[in-house]
């Protein structure tokens, strides 16, 4: 994948096209991980004032990514990030904005982010995210050691699951069969048996065989 030109039309289009199909989709998704209850109110130790501001740009933050201009959106990121990293909008605006980068393509700076969301969120669930999304990655560019030292880095039992699953995705491209299909198992063991996940990865596990 490679960084955004962001005067390349192309690609302008094509993400005003997607968000115009899916962008309420995708909000929806990520309001409901990022903006989990009582994530933004709990953190009593820091001052409202710094709060009340930080809320407000986040608002506009949300308004931007309407704007179908990555550059606008990454803007109003930014802004937050150096103005107020110590609140609990910083990481989720590092998160969204990163989820548009990597859509256009600009891998660098969603690495970037991601790292930082990683390196600064004080909530585990924001953390894992973001790690996940950067083994993702990693996967995706066939650096498989980079990959699985980030999957070693969190014992967070609540996204064990999602790990192992990355982690066997990471082994087969290696094509290390029956490591993946330890992982893969690993991640059935981990995750909600409710949960139709479990259909996606039994699939990876059957496909092994093969």
């Amino acid at each position: 994948m490679a960084t955004l030109d962001m005067q390349g039309q192309e690609q302008v289009d094509a993400f005003k096209s997607w968000w115009k199909e899916n962008g309420k989709y995708a909000i929806a998704v990520l309001a409901v991980v990022v903006l989990s209850a009582g994530a933004v109110i709990g953190w009593q130790v820091y001052q409202a004032k710094q709060i009340s501001e930080a809320s407000i740009l986040y608002a506009e933050l949300e308004k931007q990514l309407s704007s179908n201009d990555p550059k606008r959106i990454n803007d109003a990121a930014t802004v937050i990030i150096e103005k107020y990293s110590s609140t609990p909008y910083a990481p989720r605006a590092a998160l969204l904005s990163s989820q548009v980068n990597i859509f256009v393509g600009d891998v660098v700076q969603a690495k970037t982010q991601l790292h930082w969301v990683f390196s600064h969120a004080k909530e585990a669930g924001l953390q894992n995210i973001a790690l996940l999304q950067l083994a993702s990655i990693l996967l995706d560019e066939k650096d498989y050691a980079g990959a699985l030292k980030l999957l070693e880095e969190t014992n967070d039992d609540a996204f064990a699951g999602l790990h192992a699953d990355l982690k066997g995705d990471v082994l087969s491209s290696q094509g290390k069969i029956e490591e993946a299909r330890a992982a893969y198992q690993q991640a059935l063991d981990k995750i909600d048996a409710t949960s139709s996940y479990r259909n996606l990865i039994q699939i990876k596990l059957d496909g092994l065989a093969k």
